[in-house]
């Protein structure tokens, strides 16, 4: 899917083009955000940054923000994608269309666990809900766009190797896992699903690399130390050394 098979995992208020640009020497993949794209979400947002002083992207009009950050990376020799959330179905198709436009991977957030976006219906609450993910996913891929979905482990009530079948059914061209402490997960993901997995949580060096390359991952992702060479420079060294050519196409 992308070459190295290192990516760059999206940081809210933090990943844009200029960050994906200057971790591209290390990764194959960027993927920007995570932007709220309808007003539920849009308001949750707001919420969280108003509340607990977190980062997030708020421009006025959301997709005309993604096709801006996209057209930045159209020369770019990365994969870029955008991680977005949404209460409603219907801005996701949008964002998508728009991702598809640049050759870009559209990545459907079930992922972020803050109380607000959760109670607005985004993150982890789409998560727990299978078939409402599934329409997400199915919109998005409509589109022609690539699809991924970001999801997370140890959440309550949901089966994630299951969920990752049903979503690599619903069109899901990669499955992006948040391990937590459950990296064991990501082999049960692996065995249940054809999509592409990308492994997150934790990749700072080889032993970590080692330990999702054991379990099967096609590629991994690093968060909050994206923006770091050294952390960059010793995890793209050992992806190169132990994820196999094939992964990369």
């Amino acid at each position: 899917m992308f070459s190295p098979p290192v990516a760059l995992a999206s940081l809210s208020g933090e990943a844009d083009a200029e960050w994906a640009r200057a971790g591209g020497e290390f990764a194959g993949a960027a993927f920007l955000g995570g932007i709220a794209l309808d007003e539920r979400a849009r308001a949750a947002a707001r919420e969280t940054v108003a509340e607990r002083d977190r980062n997030e992207f708020l421009p006025p009009d959301p997709h005309e923000f993604i096709d801006e950050q996209l057209t930045a990376l159209d020369d770019a020799p990365v994969l870029a994608g955008f991680n977005v959330r949404s209460a409603t179905v219907e801005p996701v198709r949008e964002a998508a269309a728009i991702c598809a436009s640049h050759d870009a991977v559209i990545e459907v957030n079930a992922h972020c666990r803050q109380a607000e976006l959760c109670a607005a219906g985004c993150g982890q609450t789409l998560l727990r809900d299978a078939d409402r993910l599934r329409e997400y996913v199915r919109a998005a891929a409509e589109t022609g766009a690539t699809v991924s979905a970001k999801v997370r482990t140890e959440v309550e009530g949901v089966d994630l190797p299951e969920t990752a079948r049903l979503l690599g059914e619903a069109g899901a061209d990669a499955v992006h896992v948040d391990a937590m402490d459950s990296e064991r997960v990501v082999a049960d993901v692996v065995d249940a699903t054809d999509a592409f997995v990308v492994a997150n949580n934790g990749v700072r060096d080889r032993e970590t690399v080692a330990e999702y390359v054991e379990y099967g991952a096609d590629a991994v992702s690093v968060g909050r130390p994206s923006d770091d060479p050294a952390v960059l420079s010793r995890v793209r060294s050992a992806a190169d050394d132990l994820l196999a050519p094939d992964a990369y196409s």
